[in-house]
This record gives C-alpha cells, structure tokens and sequence, in this order.
C-alpha cells in the first residue's frame, strides 16, 4: 500500500492557471481573523488556494512567481502562506530527489485533493526507523497543518545521514494541536504529531542518506520564508494605513514619514527576495553565492518587519494593542514567524562568501 492508496484514482480535470486575484488575496484576509479566533479551521483557505490551482500550479511555478506568489499570500494570511510554502517545499523535494513513479503520482493526487507539508522538527523522541527498521519510532513537533496537511517530507534519523521520507499524515489520534502554545500563528494548526507504530513500509523515501541537507536546495531555499516575511509585513503597513486613514490621522506628516520610510525597506526586500531566488536556479551561480544571498534576504526582511512591527506600534499607539485589533494579530503572527535558530551563524557564514575572498562582494549582483 503507498501513501497515495486512499485517494480516489480516476483522472483528474488539468490544473488551472495561477492566479492570485485580489477576489482571492481578499477571501484569505478576512478567512485569518476567524482561524486566528479558532472560529474556523485553516483548511478553508487551504481550499480556496485549491480552487485557484494554486496548489496544483507549484510543479511549473518559476522562481520569482514563487516569490511574488509567497510574498502576496503572505500579506493577506501569514499563517496560510506558511502552509502554502510547506507546500511548495514538498513540491520542489519531490521533484529534486524522488522516482519517476512518485513525482508522477503526487501531481495527480495533488489535483484530487493531496495537501503536502514539510516537518523536519524533532519531537521528544526524535523520528527514527526503530529498532530492526519496520515501523518508525518518535515524532515530529510544530509540525503546522495538523487536519490540513494530507501527506508530510519528514526527516528521518537525524545528523549527517539523515533520510526524507514522504508520509500520510491524516490519522487525527496521532496529532496533538495542544502542544502549540505560541502568541501567534495559532491558525496555523501546528504541533505535534506521533509516528510511532507507522510502519516503514508505508513510506515513499527520497533520495539517499544526507540529500536533505545538501546545497544549494536547503538553506539556499529561505528565500521562500523571506517572501513570506517581507509579504507580511507589507500587508501589516497596509492594515495599519488604512486604520490611520479611517481614524483621519494618516496626513499628518509624521505618520507619513514614519511609515514611508519603513516601506521603502519593504520595497527593497522584494527586490532582494526576488533576485535570490532566480539567482537560486541560475546554472552559473556557485552553491556558496546561493546560500549567502538566500540568507541575507532572510535576515534583511527579518529587520524590516521588526521596523515595521515597530513603526505601526508608535503610529497607532493603543489600539493596535486591543484584543480585537487586526494590526495587532498581524503582528504578533510576524513576531512569531520571524524568530529563528542561529540567525548569528546565519550571519557568519554569509559573511564568509561575500566579504571573505577577493571580487565576490557583488555576488550574485555582478
């Protein structure tokens, strides 16, 4: 039995075209303020990106269509762009490291409704193959789209020889939303999910031992969660103005200049977004120049949405802080999304590759 048995097998209709209409982007704003609420379940919006074929639309999206389509989503509904980019991730493994057979059954369970995410946080126990390498033993934690997510990449063994394997993920005794208890991103469903028990048998496996951690396919991918980064906290600017617009205080000059100049940060963070990942399918580029402009569009854009965080609490004051306010639960969504694990190694090692050679400042800008 694969981990595409349950899905219905009779032909699916071609995807549609991808499109973001302002219909849709509006349609994902508004669904956020309930699943923020726990009044509605995420996989609503989910639906509606698999409407617009956006899902299905992954496999032939290029670069900067992914960077644009992440930075938009983000701007109307962090939480599901973070799903959506767990999808596009999954999307790209399989393509990069699995068969023939599965990346051909996965685009068509895709358009019969599959939903893919990537889970590569250990839980306690780690996820490994058990002894005698039958079934799998431990879990995964802030494992996000629990009810959502149909099948999940999980990394398997950790450390060098780590293994991907593609996994069903439906089975509700085993997901344990509780275990999230964050300020923000609540409607993102996530926590943990216990794989013990599930047998090895069951999963489709991608590539070989230590593929995952290669380059420039894995941190040379956090342009992705750039885009959602800087898409957020445009859409945050966004919500703020037309607050301040309706509270008729948007003219006064230092509202102005306040957010203005927040803004044209923003602005340049597409830029870098954008120009990371085209540069991450350039033949010609080294992997080095990849991982270093990847990560510094991720740590830029993180700075610009603290500044922006910043710059809306100083504009609205304290309405932005009221229980109902949308700035506010935008903001905390961003705060939360943003916080990452060794953002000083980061650092260093982009560093290395930009400042550490001779002629290698200009990367991929020459």
């Amino acid at each position: 039995m694969t981990v595409f048995s349950r899905f219905r097998s009779q032909p699916a209709p071609p995807p549609s075209d991808l499109a973001l209409e302002p219909s849709l982007l509006q349609a994902l704003s508004v669904a956020a303020r309930g699943e923020d609420r726990g009044d509605s379940p995420i996989a609503a919006s989910v639906d509606l990106l698999r409407e617009a074929g956006v899902l299905s639309g992954a496999w032939t999206l290029t670069p900067d269509c992914t960077a644009r389509a992440l930075m938009r989503v983000g701007a109307a509904n962090l939480s599901m762009g973070r799903l959506l980019e767990g999808h596009i991730n999954a999307v790209q493994l399989i393509d990069l490291y699995g068969a023939s057979p599965l990346k051909s059954a996965v685009r068509h369970q895709i358009l019969n409704g599959a939903f893919l995410g990537v889970w590569g946080a250990d839980g306690e126990p780690p996820l490994t193959t058990g002894p005698g390498d039958t079934q799998l033993s431990g879990g995964k934690c802030f494992a996000s789209g629990l009810g959502a997510v149909t099948h999940a990449i999980v990394t398997v063994n950790s450390g060098p020889q780590v293994r991907l394997a593609l996994v069903e993920v439906s089975d509700t005794q085993r997901a344990d939303a509780s275990a999230w208890d964050m300020l923000g991103m609540k409607a993102t469903a996530s926590g943990r999910y216990d794989f013990t028990g599930v047998p090895v048998s069951s999963c489709e496996w991608l590539g070989g031992p230590g593929d995952y951690l290669k380059e420039p396919y894995f941190v040379g991918g956090v342009w992705r969660i750039a885009a959602l980064q800087i898409g957020a906290a445009a859409g945050l600017l966004d919500c703020a103005a037309a607050r301040l617009r309706a509270m008729d205080r948007m003219q006064a000059e230092a509202q102005k200049a306040r957010l203005m100049s927040v803004l044209t940060r923003v602005w340049a963070g597409m830029a870098l977004v954008e120009r990371a990942a085209v540069a991450a399918s350039e033949p010609d580029r080294s992997a080095d120049q990849i991982v270093s402009t990847s990560i510094s569009a991720r740590l830029f854009t993180e700075e610009v949405a603290l500044d922006a965080i910043r710059a809306v609490e100083q504009s609205l004051g304290l309405v932005h802080f009221t229980g109902t306010s949308e700035t506010g639960r935008r903001a905390r969504d961003l705060s939360v999304y943003l916080r990452q694990a060794a953002r000083d190694a980061f650092l260093q090692r982009a560093a290395e590759v930009a400042l550490g050679q001779d002629a290698a400042l200009w990367g991929v800008f020459e």
